[in-house]
């Protein structure tokens, strides 16, 4: 089966109306862009920055579609993984406000209707992008595809879609077993090469999603991660200390002209996001470490709120 087909098929199966890629659409425009060079010679060093049928109207569209997808998921995502890790009172107040209607079986299938949402809107942006280049002759779908990952709307560099791998993994090895337990989603898994962690999904033949769990910056496997909004996952600690802001202050305080220490992209501080599934992940799979981590991490905590509020009593007292 062709995968557009397949992919149709898939989202006229969801029980509501979900955002997604506009897949006949964005084709018929390419053919009549392919009918209109037909007409013409093709001048393939000019076409893929003049363009007017697919700069008018294909570009703008899937831009469109990529933004309505990645907010529909991160949403969906947060609300999901928001009431797991709720707890006592909170998670019964998420319940009663409709958040998530069911019980426990129903955050393992939307967790795992996301993940499955996740990679084959990715597959669709990749085909279709592939088809335009193979059209045009061009390379300009894939600088598409970058820029649209420096806008933050490539579903693939979504902190949420690596909290949702870790949740899948954390709910597969803690939970006990029992004859009523749905089947849980087998495509995430933890991998460890070298001491070096990293995250993996396999879905469909013709995707495959590895994400590094080493900080770039201390290169150890990270520690209370936290996922800038460029994607990239750093030590809480150390994305503190890129971004010249201290724990006590946290990352928000951070200046927006600081920047991403791997991709110097700047204003990524302030939208970051704790990965809090996948510290619990790490703590459990990399248990020596992390203790070992630990202890270091809570002296240089003590010191560093030991250094603020004294800065604050001498500020308060005019020294």
């Amino acid at each position: 089966m062709k995968f557009c087909k397949k992919y149709q098929e898939y989202m006229q199966g969801q029980e509501k109306k979900l955002p997604g890629v506009g897949f006949k659409k964005l084709k018929k425009i390419l053919k009549k862009c392919r009918r209109e060079d037909s007409h013409e010679v093709h001048d393939v060093r000019t076409c893929p920055d003049h363009c007017p049928v697919c700069d008018g109207s294909f570009f703008p569209a899937l831009l469109k579609e990529m933004s309505a997808v990645v907010g529909f998921f991160n949403k969906r995502a947060q609300k999901l993984l928001e009431l797991h890790l709720a707890s006592g009172f909170r998670k019964y107040f998420f319940w009663f406000k409709g958040k998530l209607r069911g019980n426990h079986v129903g955050l393992i299938e939307e967790g795992k209707d996301l993940v499955t949402y996740a990679l084959i809107n990715a597959i669709a942006i990749r085909k279709i992008l592939k088809k335009y280049d193979k059209i045009h002759y061009s390379t300009q779908g894939q600088a598409f595809k970058s820029q649209a990952q420096s806008m933050h709307i490539g579903i693939l560099q979504s902190p949420w879609l690596c909290e949702l791998m870790a949740f899948h993994i954390n709910l597969r090895e803690t939970k006990t077993k029992s004859r009523n337990a749905p089947a849980l989603f087998e495509g995430c898994s933890l991998k460890i090469n070298d001491g070096k962690p990293s995250l993996a999904c396999e879905l469909f033949d013709s995707v495959k999603l590895d994400v590094d769990l080493t900080c770039s910056i201390c290169l150890d496997t990270v520690f209370d991660p936290v996922a800038l909004t460029c994607g990239h996952i750093f030590c809480y600690m150390c994305a503190c200390s890129a971004a010249s802001v201290t724990i006590v202050d946290g990352l928000k305080a951070a200046e927006p002209k600081e920047k991403c220490p791997l991709c110097r992209e700047a204003r990524v501080y302030e939208g970051a996001v704790h990965l809090e599934e996948l510290n619990m992940l790490l703590s459990r799979s990399c248990h020596e470490y992390w203790e070992q981590r630990l202890q270091t991490e809570r002296v240089e905590r003590v010191r560093q709120a030991k250094q603020h509020w004294e800065s604050q009593c001498r500020a308060f007292m005019g020294v």
